[in-house]
């Protein structure tokens, strides 16, 4: 056989239109003249790249979109084809399956509640000991990142709310410095979903939706913060408009507000723990008795009983009438009413005769409330999956992800937003809402563009129970508890105008979406962003706080100048790279660790597998996900069929170029300015 032709421009799309009749012509004189070919090829040293075939192979396959939403296959076998018995099993495992799904989020709320408990106990006395200093409570910044802190301690927005109000009725604070509280309350309360989130770290793409669907609460609630912080500073607004609501009705004290979930979950965690909340506001009031005062109740049913009785009073101390003083040598002695309280019955929780110190059982619980927690999640991970499957499956995700026809496109999201309250409403915790709706994020039930006004329907729905029990509080209370509340509702409605309604401003969105695809290439990276946001940042502001000022704005306003230019810029080098000078169209000129994630990466994954090494074994793990992906590899390398040994001898010097390539992809993953 002839030498391939000489040719002196080579056009590629020429080579791949007549390809057939080469392939035919290839085919019959393959077997006689194959050595005849090599011995030619190797003479002439190189393969004309347009007679190369890799291109006829290596066909690009289309990048799958990471967001969209996976087919839950159903791989059993079809209703039709059973016979009645089959039938009938297939509906008791489903019966069965229900009623397990129910028993494990009965679980999975009561493991919530207990967990809220465990902070309050850890840190529920250093929460109140926050809120004593007046001074540091005047700043809005402080005062926000108090609210944050305190409930992230305690786990419960309600909580610190009904901290703040004890406060501002024993005018120890005012209603307007006690907004930004019920602010950064609004932040700490969305950590719960974000740890929730972690749970699913074991698969990348459910790990990238769920914590992208963890925390689109957190970025919706920080940036209303930024936007509205400044505007109520400045004008008052939160705290004129719900003045005028309150003083134009007479209000009166009510009836408790209805108890709906709690109903059920109480009987259960009464039997683990019950907390006497009364210290912590007593310690928050500078009330001494506090200090002293364990938060686990041992006493549940007491009775106070007020009496006259004669007592000592000193003699410089004057009495209230002398008509009730008597004199009996240098004794003194005047009629008091005296408050005495009789302890009936004890608490039947588990640590009602207990002697271990608040922080023991609260440490107890907290890792008991966790190991539930996860377990519970992880098996309703499993088990949705096996329920959500083929008809079923699709019935759930139009009903909830479908939307309406045009032109009424933009109502679908405001019934999710609705929906998303009324269910807030009824289990009386966004907490619980936004954390069960996460695992249903993660497995592809629920859109992240869905998931979006439900969670703002939950901000709403929480408002409206803290609303009713405002309404429910005494006389003495109801003004300012009712003021708050309203400020926490009209504070998250001001946010939802500006984040949600025209589709460019929601931003929660793509920053949640550019988190979940961080999070799921560094899975490590999730507790990082958790810790910064939740504990370190706020810690960091408070510190700047107490020492005034003009300390805060000196050290927050360049650092923030420096974060809204880094942003732009990555902003720009996306849509506009042009109109950037040269140097920064790209963070090339700045060390690898400061652009990239890669290097840290690097270092944490040695040091985890050096501690794995010399603790626990973890190598042995990463040696066996190693070789099964390597197996797996090789496998799907055999699977590969080549025409002739010229295209297999064009990918072996491909492949082994190919680790250069895919090492810059992976450096440049995240080439984004910390």
């Amino acid at each position: 056989m002839a030498p391939w032709p000489e040719v002196e421009k080579p056009e590629t799309n020429n080579y791949i239109g007549d390809s057939s009749k080469q392939n035919q012509n290839m085919a019959g004189k393959e077997g006689e003249n194959h050595k005849g070919n090599v011995t030619s090829l190797g003479n002439k040293g190189e393969i004309q790249p347009a007679f190369s075939t890799v291109a006829l192979i290596d066909e690009t396959t289309p990048e799958e979109d990471p967001w969209a939403l996976p087919e839950l296959q159903d791989t059993g076998v079809k209703w039709s084809e059973l016979d009645r018995k089959g039938k009938i099993i297939r509906v008791l495992y489903g019966i069965g399956k229900f009623i397990m799904l129910l028993g494990l989020l009965y679980m999975f709320v009561c493991s919530l509640d207990v967990l809220s408990s465990a902070f309050q106990l850890v840190g529920g006395k250093a929460a109140g000991d926050i809120f004593k200093d007046d001074s540091v409570l005047s700043n809005p910044v402080a005062g926000l990142v108090i609210g944050v802190l305190v409930t992230v301690m305690v786990q419960s927005s309600s909580t610190s709310s009904s901290i703040v109000v004890s406060m501002v009725s024993s005018t120890l604070l005012t209603v307007r410095a006690a907004i930004p509280i019920i602010m950064g309350a609004n932040i700490g309360t969305s950590v719960t979903n974000t740890i929730v989130a972690l749970m699913q770290a074991g698969d990348r793409n459910e790990f990238r939706r769920a914590f992208a669907g963890a925390t689109i609460h957190d970025f919706f609630n920080w940036l209303a913060v930024f936007a509205l912080l400044p505007i109520e500073v400045i004008s008052g607004y939160l705290y004129h408009l719900t003045n005028v609501i309150v003083e134009s009705f007479r209000l009166e004290s009510g009836e408790d507000a209805p108890q709906l979930l709690k109903v059920i979950t109480d009987p259960f965690t009464k039997l683990i723990i019950e907390l006497d909340k009364s210290v912590i506001n007593a310690i928050a009031t500078n009330d001494e008795s506090g200090k002293n005062k364990s938060l686990v109740q041992i006493w549940c049913v007491t009775e106070s009983n007020v009496t006259l009785q004669n007592v000592t009073i000193p003699p410089s101390e004057n009495c209230t009438s002398p008509d009730f003083c008597w004199t009996e040598g240098n004794v003194t002695w005047t009629l008091k009413n005296i408050t005495e309280t009789e302890y009936i019955s004890k608490c039947k929780h588990l640590f009602a005769n207990s002697d271990l110190p608040d922080l023991a059982i609260g440490l107890i619980l907290l890792a008991l409330s966790l190991l539930v927690l996860c377990s519970c999640l992880v098996m309703i991970v499993k088990l949705l999956n096996s329920v959500l499957k083929g008809q079923v499956a699709s019935v759930i995700k139009k009903t909830i992800n479908t939307d309406f026809p045009f032109p009424f496109t933009w109502l679908a999201g405001y019934l999710a937003m609705l929906a998303g309250a009324g269910m807030t409403f009824v289990v009386q915790s966004s907490s619980v809402f936004t954390s069960a709706i996460t695992p249903l994020v993660g497995i592809g039930v629920i859109s992240i563009e869905r998931s979006y006004p439900l969670t703002l329907g939950a901000n709403i729905g929480t408002t409206t129970t803290a609303i009713l029990a405002a309404l429910a509080s005494p006389g003495s209370t109801l003004k300012y508890s009712l003021q708050i509340a309203l400020c926490h509702f009209f504070f998250n409605v001001s946010g939802i105008i500006l984040f949600y309604p025209i589709p460019y401003t929601r931003l929660p969105i793509r920053m949640a979406k550019t988190l979940g695809n961080t999070t799921a290439q560094y899975r490590w990276f999730a507790i990082f962003y958790l810790l910064i946001a939740f504990f370190l940042f706020p810690l960091f502001v408070f510190g700047l706080s107490l020492a005034g000022w003009a300390v805060l704005l000196g050290v927050c306003l360049p650092l923030f100048v420096v974060f809204i230019a880094v942003v732009v810029i990555n902003v720009m080098q996306k849509r506009r790279p042009h109109s950037l000078p040269e140097k920064l169209q790209n963070w090339d000129f700045l060390p690898l660790w400061m652009h990239s994630l890669e290097p840290w990466d690097n270092m944490i994954m040695s040091s985890l597998a050096f501690c794995g090494k010399h603790c626990c074994g973890f190598c042995k793990c990463c040696k066996v996900n190693a070789e099964q992906e390597g197996a797996k590899d090789n496998q799907l390398k055999t699977m590969e069929v080549y025409e002739n040994t010229m295209a297999m001898a064009d990918e072996e010097r491909g492949g082994r170029r190919a680790p250069a390539v895919a090492c810059v992809d992976k450096t440049g993953t995240n080439n984004t300015a910390l």
